[in-house]
């Protein structure tokens, strides 16, 4: 009875040491594998990263600026004799070529005109002949003294007087076909005219107040006149003197609707640069056999260097904004992220120029920008398809 008293004590005791011990055993186990995750937690992570070898590259650089066209050549054509308009023989907008007859004055008094200078001059002529006649006559009496020396001169003069005649009724016969060939009115340059500005049966009269009755503009080339910066010019003139033949020639490219770009060069600078805008009024030129382009339209342009620079091209995607500032990722020879603050140039086929804060050889990464910071660790993957 007195050992069954002491059994029932000792049981207790004992699972409680058991569970002591198990316990401790538990305890021990999770604490191992909480040691193991810290441990695999302080391993950093890499991070897989595109990046873009960044080398210099040849290019033309383009600066954007914009103007209107205007027409290579434009006639006001306005009547240069008076008269009644008889007949118009163009449409409003039609393409004509030099030469063409677009009006009729009523020629018939110029018609009248022109017969009788040629009347004038066929009298003019025949007086002149019979003088001619005298006058060797007259040589010949003269010579062996038939007649005096003074009736000689007379004959000379009246010679001389008749052949002024000649000339002066060769003078009014031109006046009068020209007048005759105003009554026509011609186009003076090949283009495309205007609406019709006056009809038949209006009366006209010549004179710098004469009315207009079309204007005609030429198509086969346009210009594009717009401002251009002082520094823009200089660098411009400075590079084309570098270059020789046909690359003097600086090029500007035209943007039309649709996106099409036309292909053309600078004609002219103007003579002096406007000192209330900084700026030289530059005019470019570019074909337009289609006629398509048309004066006054507002012209999208763009002005390129004469000859290629090298400088340093990178995707877009690789740039970041930090407020005002422009800024990189770059992978450190270490393969640790950078950051690098860049300023920007122009745009070139889909890619940024950086004109400083980058040098040939960086790696800038393009792809996987959101999910790195300075001084992380990354696997970098060379983009195949750089900037070209």
């Amino acid at each position: 009875m007195q050992s069954r008293s002491k059994l029932r004590m000792l049981l207790p005791a004992t699972a409680a040491i058991v569970a002591i011990a198990a316990g401790g055993y538990g305890l021990s186990t999770i604490g191992s594998a909480g040691a193991d995750e810290a441990v695999a937690q302080a391993e950093p992570q890499i991070t897989p990263v595109t990046v873009q070898n960044v080398r210099s590259q040849s290019v033309r650089l383009w600066n954007n600026f914009s103007g209107r066209l205007s027409a290579v050549e434009e006639v006001q054509l306005r009547p240069q004799v008076s008269g009644a308009i008889v007949d118009i023989r163009f449409e409003d907008g039609q393409i004509v070529k030099e030469g063409d007859i677009l009006a009729v004055i009523d020629p018939r008094t110029y018609k009248a005109a022109v017969d009788e200078a040629k009347a004038e001059l066929a009298a003019a002529r025949q007086t002149l002949s019979l003088a001619a006649k005298e006058k060797a006559r007259a040589e010949k009496l003269v010579a062996n003294g038939t007649v005096s020396k003074r009736v000689f001169d007379e004959r000379v003069n009246t010679h001389q007087v008749a052949q002024s005649q000649v000339n002066r009724a060769l003078a009014q016969l031109e006046l009068a076909e020209i007048e005759f060939d105003h009554a026509f009115v011609k186009a003076p340059i090949d283009g495309r005219v205007s609406r019709v500005e006056l009809t038949v049966g209006n009366q006209v009269n010549a004179g710098p107040n004469a009315p207009v009755l079309t204007t005609i503009v030429s198509t086969g080339k346009i210009y594009a006149d717009f401002d251009l910066d002082e520094q823009t010019y200089f660098a411009s003139i400075y590079d084309a003197n570098k270059v020789s033949g046909a690359a003097q020639q600086i090029p500007v490219r035209l943007t039309v609707a649709g996106g099409e770009t036309i292909s053309g060069f600078v004609h002219s600078f103007d003579n002096r640069i406007d000192t209330r805008t900084g700026t030289i009024r530059t005019r470019a030129l570019f074909e337009n056999s289609n006629g398509a382009l048309l004066p006054g339209s507002f012209a999208s342009l763009q002005l390129g260097t004469p000859g290629q620079k090298d400088v340093i091209l990178i995707s877009p995607e690789a740039i970041s904004t930090d407020q005002d500032r422009k800024f990189v990722y770059v992978v450190q020879s270490d393969n640790t992220v950078a950051y690098r603050q860049v300023t920007l140039g122009s745009e070139v086929d889909g890619h940024r120029i950086v004109t400083s804060g980058l040098e040939p050889g960086d790696m800038v990464i393009v792809n996987g920008i959101m999910k790195v910071r300075p001084g992380m660790p990354v696997a970098p993957e060379i983009l195949q398809a750089s900037a070209s």
